[in-house]
């Protein structure tokens, strides 16, 4: 996901994107706990994507105030 595409979505969007995100890390650490991980740079993948939701998020926040 890349970081222009983030910043023309709504807040409520970002959140809800920010929250199946989260969900998905869950499911991949599950899975990679217990062997059944078949690409386990999609970890890495999701954290990336986290970060730049948040930064984003951030970053209208900081704009709104």
């Amino acid at each position: 996901m890349k970081a222009n595409e983030l910043r023309d979505m709504t807040a409520v969007e970002l959140e809800k994107k920010l929250k199946d995100l989260k969900a998905e890390l869950f499911n991949l650490r599950f899975q990679h706990a217990i062997n059944q991980l078949d690409n386990p740079m999609r970890i890495d993948t999701v954290k990336k994507d986290i970060a730049r939701v948040m930064t984003v998020m951030a970053q209208n926040n900081a704009k709104n105030a």
